[in-house]
């Protein structure tokens, strides 16, 4: 699977410790060169520099082609998007609006932090309820409602796999 991130994912899986669910889920993920700068940042929290400064094995970096000038889109997004067109990712991992309008109207699939959390809950790798309650403790700006929403696919799920047990 090939899995592009812009830098907001990393941020808060940084913050909430649970940066090591990308591999479990993804195996490898790509990053463009833009959006390491952005990790290394010197306004960005010292867990996330040191994240990208001592970048583990499963994340690469790799420059796109050529980077679309897309209106509203900081460089870090642009390249992600342009290297996630480029290399036909399997999904675009993002959180800004914006730039997830500017991936589907691409047609690049995405997925936001909170739901590759989801993910990682439904495959037993966190506990979702405490992971959104110390999301909730970050500057990550999302919508209670969504949160609610995931927390409810999440045990809907949960209960499913229950039931199908012997």
């Amino acid at each position: 699977m090939l899995v592009i991130a812009d830098s907001s994912p990393f941020v808060a899986l940084v913050k909430i410790g649970h940066v090591d669910v990308l591999p479990k889920l993804f195996g490898a993920v790509m990053i463009p060169p833009a959006v390491a700068d952005e990790l290394a940042n010197s306004k960005r929290p010292q867990a996330v520099r040191d994240f990208i400064g001592k970048r583990p094995q499963w994340l690469s970096i790799h420059a796109p082609t050529s980077v679309e000038n897309i209106p509203n889109l900081d460089l870090g997004e642009r390249e992600a998007i342009s290297l996630a067109r480029e290399l036909k990712a399997d999904v675009l991992l993002i959180d800004e609006a914006d730039g997830v309008e500017a991936a589907m109207a691409r047609h690049i699939p995405i997925t936001r932090t909170a739901a590759l959390l989801r993910d990682a809950a439904n495959r037993g790798l966190l506990d979702l309820k405490q992971t959104f309650e110390r999301l909730r403790a970050t500057n990550f700006r999302i919508k209670q409602e969504v949160l609610d929403g995931l927390l409810k696919q999440h045990e809907e799920f949960r209960k499913q796999r229950e039931s199908r047990k012997p």
